[in-house]
């Protein structure tokens, strides 16, 4: 079996498939996919190269092979998935060699929520169809330079729920180190490894040694089989052909050394081909490096990844409507503004980690957790806890959380632990164990650590282990149970020798008596030297914070003390953390809350002009949040977010003048050219540059070159902006752009994708290349102004 070779066995996937189509005579504005059908020959000898090459792994010309991409396709979607897995089970028997047939999905094609509009449940079914209609004929699925880490989780869900086949994860990074939604490798790992993929790595984005430490990082925490295809290098032009600027053996050299630093899969994407593969096969050893990786207890969000036990993780304990009578009628009334303004305020206060609880008495509570989760991972980085005592709440936060949460909880009782489990194995959580069972809380430490032990034990029965297990000891209220609150700290002591991190709802210890405040303090200091990992506390109490920042240092946890002096060295001058839930126009804008942006555009209006409000407060707000952008401190997401709420305002602003054409700058006209239906990236650009204030008119995506020529004619516009994805459509990028430059006069010509670079796009005589939105913005404004 394939599973009993990973890990073991060094195995070669195949090369590229686009740049070999190329060379068989796939012409531009041709649907690579329904060569399936029309050309079978072509798609068999590649397969067939491929394999007498000395690949152990062929994968079906499937790429683009989903609903949305193909509903414009001459065939069924059946008809092209089942041809796709006929031509590669020919391929294998011409050869006669034992080898794997690999499903190809690649992204679906349109931004998730909360970039886009793809509904989770959307992406979800888009790819139960397509393991549907191969899954009995093929060996594995393989999900590969996927970019959003949330449809990676809708895929992996899709594929286990509806087939027991492998499952191969790898992503494509941009230079920064991240994927296009943010996403950094570690995350990736924690979060794919979490949902239980059999192996995981990085495709496409780079060439092998520009991916070093992308790979390097994954390698450091991967516990499962690690995969690689990277690029030949960078792509240039050469006699109107796309070629790739390093040979096969540079590219065996690079990849190498990744082979004996423990790399088990290895294979090529754009530019490599049979010949690449056949000297892998010569130059590999047989089998995969041993790696030696140490177990860690991480959480996640969408992007990245906290670990537990590092140093003292504070989990703000605010979203819990428990005793907060405003943040329970937010819920009862679906007004989750309150619960979004929260979550971003505990996140500016500095918690690590946010406590989601939606448990009111009344309220559809799966409906409420899958609304609240939604809502916060738009606008806070931060992982989430999901908490909840109603289990099918629990499942639907797990399941519509982007990231691998904290679960909480289960406790000693069987029938807890046989509901509670299962939940936490299908969605990789980290789940908290609560020290009590069917006798509640034992008075007596030694009890709760007993019941610790029994946590541990069952939960590995599930395949759930230590490093995915936290056990809170329990927190008694001093007013109540004064004699039992070091029984607490005793039992963190002892559960700490079980090799699992601890939790306590430190402010527990101080209800009903006066001055809370001391005594949690007090008691936090207490716990974090017996073991204590994860305060659930408040963090706008920033006295207990203070103590915890002082704890990382005299712990050793903040080395250097770099973070304590980060935050006090001018502690007298800064102001103290407000809990004030109404936020200025620009905060709005920066953190993208939606449901704030017209009431506080409204009251801006009240004092200022509408120029006035565009310039000091909307494009300077932009102008911060593309600075953190471009220092990495800003994602995509959080990006799309606030370039969405601005145009919110901008509608409310337009309003106020006599005439659109009057602010609107531009026009520019966007396409993704001829024989390209991916229009992500270029759907990015429209929202961007729109939210700056420039008039955009898109062509959508497929675009043929005389179209473009037509709407240069019909709009005038100030700038045209030509997207590609494939390198199989940079022909037709050329085309198009050597077409408009035989018009007199003709405007500017931007080109932006992810296969193209400066050079690249001088080569097919562009005007300015754009590697992202924001870069589109600069280039429109030095243009139009």
């Amino acid at each position: 079996m394939l599973q009993d070779r990973l890990g073991k066995d060094l195995l070669i996937f195949d090369g590229a498939m686009g740049t070999q189509l190329q060379e068989k005579g796939l012409k531009a504005g041709e649907i690579p996919e329904m060569l399936n059908i029309t050309h079978p020959k072509w798609l068999q000898d590649i397969h067939e190269a491929y394999l007498r090459a000395g690949a152990d792994f062929i994968t079906t010309n499937t790429f683009g092979a989903n609903r949305l991409k193909m509903k414009e396709a001459p065939a069924s979607l059946k008809e092209i998935i089942e041809s796709a897995v006929h031509n590669a089970k020919e391929a294998r028997k011409k050869v006669g060699k034992e080898a794997y047939i690999a499903l190809d999905i690649g992204p679906i094609g349109s931004l998730m929520e909360p970039m886009g509009t793809l509904t989770f449940d959307e992406a979800y079914d888009i790819v139960k169809e397509q393991v549907l209609l191969a899954k009995d004929e093929v060996d594995l699925i393989l999900f590969e330079t996927m970019s959003d880490l949330y449809e990676v989780k809708a895929g992996i869900l899709a594929a286990k729920e509806n087939c027991d086949l492998p499952i191969f994860v790898t992503m494509t990074f941009e230079a920064n180190g991240r994927t296009l939604s943010g996403s950094t490798p570690t995350t990736m790992v924690n979060v794919c490894s979490g949902l239980g993929v059999d192996a995981i790595g990085v495709n496409c984005s780079l060439g092998p040694d520009e991916l070093k430490p992308i790979i390097e990082e994954i390698l450091s925490v991967s516990h499962l089989p690690v995969m690689i295809q990277p690029n030949a290098g960078l792509p240039c032009l050469v006699d109107g052909h796309t070629h790739f600027d390093i040979t096969r053996e540079h590219y065996c050299a690079s990849v190498l050394a990744y082979a004996k630093k423990g790399v088990s899969i290895i294979g090529g994407c754009c530019g490599t081909t049979p010949a690449f593969i056949e000297l892998l096969k010569q130059t590999l050893p047989r089998q995969t490096a041993l790696r030696k990786i140490s177990n860690k207890t991480l959480v996640s969000s969408g992007t990245d990844t906290i670990e537990l036990g590092k140093t003292i993780t504070v989990c703000g304990e605010r979203l819990n409507p428990t005793g907060k009578k405003k943040l329970k009628q937010a819920l009862l009334d679906q007004q989750y503004d309150r619960v979004v303004l929260e979550a971003i305020n505990q996140e500016r206060a500095g918690a690590h980690v946010l406590d989601v609880n939606v448990g009111v008495p009344g309220i559809d509570e799966p409906l409420a957790m899958k609304n609240v989760i939604k809502m916060v991972q738009e606008v806070v980085t931060l992982p989430l806890q999901i908490d909840s005592s109603n289990i099918e709440a629990l499942e639907t936060g797990c399941r519509y959380y982007n990231g691998r949460p904290l679960v909480n909880s289960v406790n000693g009782k069987m029938e807890s632990m046989e509901s509670i489990f299962p939940i936490v194995k299908k969605y990789g959580g980290i789940i908290i164990g609560l020290t009590l069972d069917d006798r509640g809380i034992p008075d007596r430490a030694e009890d709760r650590f007993e019941i610790a032990k029994k946590i541990i034990a069952k939960a590995k029965d599930y395949g759930i282990y230590e490093d995915s297990i936290v056990i809170d000891c329990l927190v008694l209220t001093a007013s109540a149970k004064q004699s039992e609150v070091m029984e607490t700290i005793k039992a963190v002591q002892m559960v700490k020798t079980l090799g699992v991190h601890t939790v306590l709802g430190v402010s527990n210890v101080s209800f009903g008596l006066p001055d809370r405040p001391l005594l949690n303090r007090t008691y936090l200091t207490m716990a974090m030297t017996a073991g204590l990992d994860l305060p659930i506390m408040n963090p706008m109490d920033q006295e207990m914070m203070a103590v915890i920042d002082a704890f990382n240092v005299l712990h050793h946890n903040d080395v250097d003390a770099a973070c304590y002096i980060e935050r006090h060295v001018e502690q007298t001058k800064k102001p103290p953390v407000s809990s004030n839930t109404v936020f200025t126009l620009k905060e709005i804008v920066m953190r993208g809350i939606k449901d704030e942006v017209v009431l506080a555009t409204r009251k801006q209006l009240e004092e200022k002009n509408a120029m006035e409000i565009i310039n000091t407060i909307l494009i300077p707000a932009l102008e911060e949040v593309g600075n953190g952008f471009e220092k990495g401190t800003v994602f995509l997401p959080q990006l799309i977010q606030s370039a969405e709420t601005t145009k919110m305002a901008f509608e409310i602003l337009k309003e106020t003048f006599k005439k659109d054409t009057e602010t609107l700058k531009g026009p520019i006209v966007l396409a993704t050219v001829e024989g390209d239906i991916h229009d992500i990236g270029k759907n990015i650009v429209k929202v961007v540059l729109e939210s700056y204030g420039f008039l955009v008119i898109d062509l959508g995506r497929d675009v043929k070159v005389e179209k473009v020529v037509e709407a240069y004619h019909q709009y005038q516009p100030k700038l045209i902006g030509l997207s590609a994805l494939m390198t199989t459509t940079v022909v037709s990028m050329e085309k198009t752009i050597a077409l408009l430059k035989q018009i007199e006069h003709v405007c500017p010509i931007m080109v932006g994708g992810a296969v193209l670079t400066p050079e690249y796009a001088q080569q097919i005589h562009a005007d300015y290349y754009a590697k992202d939105a924001l870069q589109s913005v600069e280039i429109a404004q030095k243009v139009i102004g």
